[in-house]
């Protein structure tokens, strides 16, 4: 049996282009006779590229897919569907629902194998981000298959694969009735906090807990966090989401890494007016990407405690909304870039860092790491030293009015690539489909405040007579769409959403009546405001210019654009509108950013048609031309994979509360076999 892991694509570093070309049609003619091609990852690899070698399904009979299976997670309490599950070894494996149950399911035919629920805490039940499980981690102890799962309790387990049952031998037992003696590791023990194993951290302390899987590097399981989101905070205190490293096989721990700078720290002097004291959050949620061979981990962290309003934390506060390198074998810091200083704007980089070998202008290949992220901007790194592969600059950017607040009076702006989405929202930006429509949409900004990417946040009441600020975009990615990349080429994929939000800061003191249950002590001077006015076009239509979603395609090995096309279809509510007739406005796209992957034939989304029909799209990967176009089954979002099973390859969907695994008919099929 072949096996084909998508990392292969690193091995390719030390070749120049001519080569890669021809390890290209290598790869294109091994994938037909593939009678398994695994998908690791939620991201696919470890480098996050959301690709697959597999060929079966391509153009000419992309419209012949139909449901294989569907597996349904209502028994597990599922919700969301947020889980991408990874296909190892012959069997997939997720999590899923609010327990965050790990689940073995048949690949062939959906059944479930096993299932594992970590025992009853008061730390799951306060999480926030509980049903927020994104897929597992993997490694193998002593040549067995281990699966690795960080719970809304914020405790480590590793299980056996085949089993389903705690690794024996890993960690140490958990003080707390009904827990395994074997196969968990209590996090909370290693940040360094006062905390009770049943609840958790005292409240006034702050929060923490998961929503990504780890990452299983050359024997160390590195692990991510999350904190409460920051638009639903009023008091300043936090704990920091640290970042930690234990030993694969016996749970030990190896290393913490402080994402706020300690006294003697590189960084410390970010944190002005001993903020680092209280102040907390910076955690990971996004998933982590990782290159073996070079022994890094790549660590997307979002900002401080308190999303729009940071007057209690002043400087630029290093390692907030930052892409942070380290060594995983020991957590020390290889390289850093911070993406947006002092970060207000619930700008946090919200998908894994995707890892590329491309060929630069002089022939050779580099290793890069490029984020896109929800500024509308990628910012691209050799991910070995740290260094742009293109200049960054320094661009000034609008400064506040607020009392208390302090922003930085620049932020980072990349040369290449160009922006992939909208850049702020000005009156030459509005919709003008029509005179008339253009008049609407000026008269229904008029009395907020417009501005750049960097726009900053007005309070209620403000001097300047605003009832709000507009930010664009307000997240052009997000987890529910991430980006996807193929290896062999070094093209980037990336499906954004033009969308605009508008914020008003209110005292910390109203801002706290909100919640039930607000961590830390001390109220912010000013905090986000629940609600609130949004500015809204008459026609019902978006207020800023087409498309509303797109799909770019950028080429990492010169920094250009290659291609754009819109995502999705107009919305018949806008195509009809009858100020609209006789007006050609052409595709749209429909608003949403669904998901999207890469296979050695084309590229796959998910999105919807005018009607509001769930489709999925097959699109040719060098022009952006549409291929074919069905009706999916459901709805679905966070991610989209495909691999090869018993020579049949499979579309997985997450669609909801539930999992739809598409194939081609039983009788077309057979192409990996038959090649074989």
């Amino acid at each position: 049996m072949m096996k084909t892991n998508p990392t292969t694509p690193f091995l390719l570093r030390t070749i120049n282009q001519f080569s890669i070309v021809a390890a290209a049609l290598l790869f294109s003619s091994a994938s037909l006779a593939q009678d398994t091609v695994e998908w690791t990852t939620l991201g696919g690899d470890f480098a996050h590229t959301r690709y697959s070698p597999a060929s079966q399904i391509n153009a000419s009979n992309f419209s012949d897919l139909e449901v294989a299976w569907e597996w349904d997670g209502a028994s597990f309490e599922a919700v969301s569907g947020r889980s991408t599950p990874s296909y190892i070894n012959g069997r997939l494996y997720t999590v899923v629902g609010a327990r965050r149950h790990v689940v073995a399911i048949d690949p062939k035919t959906g059944a479930t194998i096993w299932s594992y629920r970590e025992p009853d805490t008061g730390r799951w039940e306060y999480s926030m981000r509980a049903d927020y499980g994104k897929g597992v981690g993997y490694g193998q102890v002593d040549g067995r298959d281990v699966i690795y799962i960080i719970s809304p309790g914020f405790f480590l387990t590793a299980l056996d694969a085949e089993t389903g049952q705690p690794l024996e031998g890993f960690g140490k037992p958990v003080p707390i009735d009904g827990f395994p003696k074997t196969g968990v590791v209590d996090l909370l023990a290693d940040l360094g906090h006062p905390y009770d194993p049943y609840e958790g951290l005292p409240i006034e302390r702050g929060y923490i807990t998961s929503s990504s899987p780890p990452i299983v590097v050359n024997g160390v399981v590195v692990v991510g966090n999350s904190a409460e989101q920051g638009y639903n905070q009023s008091r300043i205190e936090n704990v920091a989401g640290d970042i930690l490293g234990y030993d694969a096989k016996t749970g030990e721990f190896l290393w913490k890494f402080n994402v706020i700078p300690q006294p003697g720290e590189y960084g410390h002097e970010t944190w002005e007016n001993d903020a680092w004291r209280t102040t907390g959050d910076i955690s990971s949620w996004a998933p982590i990407s990782a290159d073996q061979e070079l022994g890094l981990v790549y660590i997307p962290t979002n900002g401080v405690t308190i999303d729009y309003y940071g007057g209690h934390s002043p400087g630029d506060n290093l390692y907030s909304t930052s892409l942070i390198a380290l060594h995983a074998r020991t957590g020390e810091r290889a390289w850093h870039y911070q993406l947006v200083h002092h970060d207000i704007w619930n700008y946090d980089t919200p998908t894994a860092p995707i890892l590329l070998d491309v060929t630069a202008a002089n022939g050779l290949t580099v290793p890069i790491v490029a984020q896109a992220t929800k500024q509308g901007r990628t910012y691209v790194f050799n991910r070995e030293t740290g260094e742009p592969i293109w200049p960054i600059l320094e661009e000034p950017v609008e400064q506040s009015m607020v009392p208390g607040e302090q922003l930085s009076p620049t932020q980072p702006n990349p040369t290449k690539p160009a922006p992939f989405d909208m850049q702020g929202l000005t009156e030459d930006t509005l919709v003008d489909f029509t005179p008339e429509i253009k008049r609407m949409a000026l008269e229904a900004v008029a009395e907020y405040q417009l501005g750049g990417v960097f726009n900053p946040p007005i309070q209620r009441d403000n001097p300047q007579g605003k009832i709000a600020y507009i930010q664009c975009p307000s997240g052009a990615v997000n987890i529910t769409h991430p980006s996807s990349a193929d290896p062999l080429t070094g093209i980037m994929y990336i499906i954004s959403s033009s969308s605009c939000g508008s914020r008003q800061l209110v005292t910390g003191a109203e801002a706290d009546t909100y919640y039930t249950e607000p961590t830390g002590v001390t109220l912010s001077r000013y905090a986000a405001a629940n609600g609130g006015p949004r500015p809204r076009h008459p026609l019902g239509i978006p207020l800023w210019k087409p498309p509303y979603s797109r799909i770019t395609a950028i080429d990492m090995n010169t920094g250009e654009h290659l291609w754009m096309i819109p995502a999705g279809e107009t919305p018949d509510r806008i195509a009809n509108l009858p100020e609209l007739e006789g007006v050609d406005i052409g595709n749209t796209g429909s608003g949403r950013a669904g998901p999207m992957m890469i296979t050695e034939t084309m590229l796959i989304y998910g999105n919807t048609a005018g009607d509001g029909t769930d489709m999925l799209y097959a699109i040719d990967k060098a022009t952006g031309a549409q291929l074919g176009a069905i009706e999916a089954p459901a709805g679905s979002r966070y991610g989209m994979s495909s691999w090869v099973h018993e020579g049949r390859q499979y579309l997985m969907l997450q669609t909801g509360s539930s999992l739809t695994a598409m194939a081609l008919p039983d009788g077309n099929s057979n192409i990996s076999s038959a090649a074989h």
